[in-house]
């Protein structure tokens, strides 16, 4: 099994949903949520990527740095790579069903324990997809982490119950998921949440909290104040409002006023190991990693799932030799090239 013939499997799978394009920018499935594509023109999706390949890299090779450690830690598990699989739920109406929501969830969750890291599952109008991620992530001994859409705090109590109850790492609450139009068409109530609410459900969740959409300093600093573990810096992929940045713009105002305060993640545009540390260079602790993860699970399964987290990792740790990094900490903004410094 190689990346190719992975690419080339996903590509006949999810025919009339996700043309596994040679450069996945959003460009040809624009418009199309449901689907693969980014909101309204896709200006938002191509964003992402247009950022990330914005920022260039200094190359430096005159150091030590000759076998960089790629580990890290997050909410006390011990990761090989910080690279982490997204929540991503509609394998059925997003990505055309020919892998079952339970099946598709499965592969994720198990491929990124197998490729020692971890992976989150998601939560969406069919009450399926949560269950199939929690029951993914109980098969696996506790090894994932539950996100859940902004519904009533009541529901949301009970919902991190259960992901506690199998034994999830953290839970989280994809709070860009307020304006979904999936979620819309299958009637399930959804909001945004004020600071009042916020704190009012991570006080009385008895896990690692994170808030995943954020996208402005002043949000932040909201979820700061509320008690959050983490945010993820992120735009849902570009699939719920047109026009916004790219991520890697915002990122680095985030990562300077939280880094240290909270656990910084980063999402969006993400399709190499490069792309990676280029995050890590603007402020992020680690990173999430979405449409590779299911271009894994469609062409090649569970072990499709752990050769795309395991090349990003070889690649991460190459281009680290390539800019003097001998571990995580070592990257900062150093590695980034400013024609103006």
């Amino acid at each position: 099994m190689n990346l190719s013939e992975i690419k080339k499997v996903a590509r006949e799978k999810m025919k009339g949903y996700c043309r596994v394009c040679k450069v996945c920018d959003g460009v040809a499935c624009a418009g199309e949520v449901p689907g693969m594509g980014g909101a309204g023109t896709g200006a938002s999706f191509r964003a992402n990527v247009e950022a990330l390949a914005r920022v260039k890299l200094n190359m430096r090779t005159l150091h030590g740095a000759k076998d960089p450690d790629i580990s890290t830690e997050l909410f006390g598990k011990k990761l090989s790579m910080p690279i982490i699989a997204a929540p991503i739920t509609g394998s059925e109406y997003n990505m055309g069903g020919a892998i079952s929501e339970e099946e598709f969830i499965k592969m994720v969750i198990s491929g990124s324990r197998a490729a020692g890291t971890i992976g989150m599952c998601g939560d969406g109008g069919n009450p399926l997809f949560y269950d199939s991620g929690l029951k993914a992530i109980g098969e696996e001994d506790g090894h994932g982490i539950a996100i859940m859409k902004p519904r009533e705090n009541e529901v949301l109590m009970k919902m991190a119950q259960r992901a506690k109850d199998v034994g999830a790492v953290a839970v989280g609450m994809d709070v860009d998921g307020a304006g979904l139009v999936t979620m819309a068409l299958m009637g399930q109530p959804v909001g945004p949440k004020p600071l009042e609410e916020l704190k009012d459900i991570i006080s009385k969740v008895d896990l690692p909290f994170i808030v995943k959409g954020i996208m402005t300093p002043d949000e932040a600093e909201i979820a700061y104040e509320a008690g959050a573990s983490a945010v993820v810096v992120s735009n849902h992929g570009g699939r719920i409002l047109d026009f916004t940045p790219g991520v890697a713009e915002v990122l680095p105002e985030i990562a300077k006023k939280f880094k240290g305060k909270m656990t910084i993640l980063a999402d969006g545009g993400v399709r190499s190991g490069v792309d990676v540390l280029k995050y890590l260079a603007l402020g992020a602790d680690a990173v999430l990693v979405g449409r590779p993860v299911i271009i894994g699970a469609f062409g090649g399964g569970m072990e499709g799932v752990k050769l795309v987290l395991e090349t990003m990792a070889k690649e991460l740790y190459q281009a680290m030799i390539l800019t003097g990094c001998k571990d995580l900490s070592s990257i900062d903004s150093r590695v980034i090239f400013n024609p103006g410094n």
